[in-house]
């Protein structure tokens, strides 16, 4: 094969690269071996691809090389190397091709420890998301039971009732038409966390419990008692009594 005719069209770099057919490869190879030009021209070339492997090698995040060494762990097992002199011992092909698998390898450990991070970055949004969502939803359920009971109070039918007492008062509202009691404890003094407050409906001469009345909420909703002569509010062991303590009896009012 003529030699101007291999360097003009670039053989020697396909040669070095084994991108040529084996007929060409065979042929460019017999004009280098027979050839003192081309030979220097490839060896030259071949210094050239060597360099530029080693010259443009990407150096790994230091994170990576921590995680490879965590990965693998120590090898026990592999010999000591003892200082040799340098020496060439790779070609220019082998140079690039391994300088170009390092840097597959490298990325390709860099986009999994990233995916990671963010699968991990995912989970902990999604759960933060539904703790959001529980406590959405508890605030809107709270929203609409306030909205409820002050639309009770507001309806045309409710009757205001003042429980007055020596230092106590609370007001109760009455929809007889509805059956519903809303009951504001705000004038309620603070009781002890074993005391709690109760409310009382006497239907003849019987006190029947109507419920536990806490004094941390502006508005109370109560079991309506029909027929009732009297609410009454007494001082009870926390969590509520079966009947009433009439000694600690705290306000009323007569129906």
């Amino acid at each position: 094969m003529d030699k101007n005719k291999i360097i003009e069209e670039g053989l020697l770099q396909l040669y070095l690269l084994g991108e040529l057919s084996i007929e060409q490869h065979s042929m460019v190879e017999n004009a280098i071996e027979n050839d003192t030009e081309l030979a220097q021209l490839y060896r030259a070339l071949e210094d050239n691809f060597e360099r530029m492997a080693f010259e443009n090698a990407i150096e790994p995040p230091s994170t990576i090389k921590i995680a490879l060494k965590n990965t693998l762990g120590p090898n026990p097992n592999a010999p000591q190397s003892k200082p040799t002199t340098k020496k060439k011992v790779l070609t220019a092909r082998l140079a690039v091709a391994a300088s170009l698998a390092a840097l597959f390898g490298l990325s390709s450990f860099w986009f999994y420890t990233k995916w990671q991070d963010t699968e991990q970055n995912l989970q902990v949004l999604q759960k933060e998301t539904l703790n959001l969502q529980d406590r959405l939803a508890l605030i809107e359920k709270d929203y609409k039971s306030t909205q409820n009971k002050y639309n009770v109070i507001n309806n045309p039918n409710v009757i205001p009732l003042l429980l007055k007492g020596d230092q106590s008062r609370a007001v109760a509202y009455v929809n007889h038409t509805t059956k519903e009691v809303v009951l504001n404890p705000q004038g309620l003094p603070k009781l002890e966390s074993d005391k709690t407050y109760q409310m009382w409906a006497d239907v003849d001469g019987e006190m029947i419990n109507m419920g536990i009345v806490p004094t941390d909420k502006e508005l109370v909703t109560l079991r309506y008692i029909d027929k009732a002569e009297s609410l009454n509010i007494t001082i009870e062991p926390a969590g509520g009594n079966d009947h009433a303590t009439v000694e600690n009896l705290v306000s009323n009012i007569i129906l």
